[in-house]
């Protein structure tokens, strides 16, 4: 979506394909970062954007055991907007929808999926997708595939995927928020288990962390088992209210990637967001990440688009400038994931307050580095596209 508004506004003719009827769907992640707020502002829109309902965080909390502490301060980021905001994907969607009609360039499909690539030769010319009047085909100089980490587009394309593996799985909820529940903590962990609670104004989105595979085993457990076993991390949530779930529907798997292609482009054809790298929910990066894709593309292939010259070396520019940021923030989620992740889920009894919750209690200037790593990334991209009103 912020791909295609960014190429309408630069007057490049846009198709977006969306296979649902609306943007509605729960479970996605909320966090907007400083990094994307700034995209924001350079755009003008930052002012109305942030009129969209949402809550703010300047700094980002967690429990580890007994022990609370601030793992990140936003207040010394050189940006417009000092804090994360939580706000509800579907809100943000149509947010950059609404914008990018105003573009006579611009045009969205709702209900229309695409199913698979167009080729002639070796280069990618267009995609087939079902809509509501039936099958259709779609032309393009160029076809971007924006499809998340089960990119149809991206297997249809049969771009090599190194899969670097991941210990845990994680179950969405929604969970009931009363008026005296404490403060946003982002992150509660203890031996054995992990909780993230997502602030959505009149519920929590709770992300309970499990070991990889394990939803069956709990499944067969009942989940009378799991609604104990929340409290444990987070007491505060056994007070009856967890009765609201009432079967494994009212559960959603994320089964946790960590992956990305090791090639992201054929000729006419590229990957971007999830479906270039899927991203570990560590740190909550994965959509800023992808928005930071996005302005890289929209930067560099406009005007080549623009004047239909776009060439596979135009695509290669793209990967190059997001792999080393993609590649970094991949390192740090594994680092996460299998030294502290995998030693809190795979251990019972007293859990040791690891040395950089120690550090970052006692020093807390330290507490500006994951805030420019979780706000910024590495490479953070700026506006470069101009604004064109095409007729």
């Amino acid at each position: 979506m912020m791909l295609g508004f960014l190429l309408a506004r630069a007057g490049v003719p846009v198709v977006v394909l969306e296979k649902h009827r609306d943007f509605f769907r729960d479970f996605r992640g909320d966090t907007i970062h400083p990094s994307t707020l700034q995209v924001m502002y350079e755009l003008g829109l930052l002012e109305e954007f942030l009129k969209v309902p949402h809550q703010e965080m300047k700094t980002i909390g967690a429990k580890f055991g007994g022990t609370d502490f601030i793992a990140a301060d936003f207040s010394h980021l050189p940006v417009k907007c000092k804090f994360v905001i939580l706000m509800p994907q579907w809100d943000f969607l149509n947010f950059v929808a609404e914008r990018a009609r105003g573009y006579a360039s611009f045009q969205l499909k709702m209900e229309c999926a695409a199913t698979d690539l167009i080729r002639e030769g070796e280069r990618v010319v267009g995609v087939r997708a079902n809509s509501p009047s039936g099958p259709v085909e779609i032309q393009a100089d160029l076809v971007v595939a924006a499809d998340g980490r089960s990119s149809d587009m991206r297997l249809a394309s049969k771009l090599e995927v190194i899969d670097f593996g991941a210990p845990i799985d994680v179950l969405w909820m929604r969970i009931a928020k009363k008026p005296d529940d404490p403060a946003q903590t982002l992150g509660y962990i203890r031996a054995g288990q992990g909780l993230v609670l997502l602030n959505r104004g009149d519920y929590w989105q709770g992300g309970y962390i499990i070991p990889k595979g394990a939803l069956e085993a709990m499944k067969r457990e009942g989940l009378e088992s799991l609604r104990k076993r929340i409290p444990q991390v987070a007491p505060f949530l056994g007070d009856g209210r967890l009765a609201e779930l009432k079967d494994w529907d009212d559960i959603k798997l994320l089964s946790v990637q960590v992956n990305r292609l090791k090639q992201w482009y054929l000729p006419g054809f590229l990957c971007i967001g999830d479906a270039a790298h899927a991203m570990s929910p560590a740190g909550g990066v994965g959509i800023n990440l992808a928005i930071q894709d996005a302005i890289a593309a929209a930067n560099i292939l406009a005007a080549p688009l623009r004047a239909r010259t776009a060439t596979e070396a135009d695509l290669a520019r793209v990967q190059k400038r997001r792999e080393l940021p993609t590649k970094l923030t991949q390192g740090i989620q594994l680092r996460i994931q299998n030294a502290l992740v995998r030693g809190v889920i795979d251990r019972s009894g007293d859990l040791p307050v690891p040395l950089f919750v120690r550090l970052l209690i006692r020093f807390p200037f330290l507490r500006r580095i994951p805030a420019r790593v979780i706000g910024m990334g590495f490479r953070p991209e700026h506006i470069h596209t101009p604004e064109i009103f095409a007729q």
